[in-house]
């Protein structure tokens, strides 16, 4: 079980080393998915010539390129029945699922959060989020009463 006579604390220098090591793996993972996603947008923007998908993006003014190939696979397979690749397509075409009062209550419920951020003195109602988790604190007060000992003083700053 951890408690803190068996933790080990690294020095301000192993710490400062842990970190430079941290930065470098961490900014060569950075430059990979980079050179990942350059390669890929190159790759869908290179030009195919297909017989089965060049004549019917050339016929509807598409360029024939990797991408709308892929895009016109997509289309056919959620006309065929397939409800995932129907999703996909509407997904990425900017479709939601959520209704214009789904969107209509989000605005509204978002305009509330900030009315009563600004009502409690706080900038934004994302004032009390520390590391994405928002801070709450609604336990309520005990009292001596509650606790059964009303014998003892407690302080007040606790």
């Amino acid at each position: 079980m951890a408690n803190n006579e068996n933790l080990v604390r690294l020095s301000p220098s192993e710490a400062r080393e842990n970190g430079r090591k941290g930065g470098k793996a961490s900014g060569e993972a950075r430059r990979r998915k980079a050179d990942f996603r350059k390669t890929l947008n190159m790759l869908l923007t290179t030009k195919i010539d297909s017989p089965e998908w060049t004549p019917v993006l050339e016929a509807m003014g598409i360029e024939s390129t990797l991408e709308s190939a892929l895009n016109m696979a997509m289309i056919k397979e959620g006309l065929a029945g397939n409800v995932k690749a129907y999703e996909a397509v509407a997904r990425y075409a900017g479709q939601s699922e959520k209704t214009g009062a789904d969107e209509d209550e989000q605005r509204a419920k978002t305009k509330q959060m900030e009315a009563q951020a600004n009502k409690l003195g706080r900038d934004t109602p994302t004032d009390d989020v520390e590391d994405g988790v928002e801070v709450v604190n609604d336990a309520p007060e005990e009292t001596c009463q509650d606790i059964g000992n009303c014998d003892t003083e407690v302080p007040k700053n606790i």
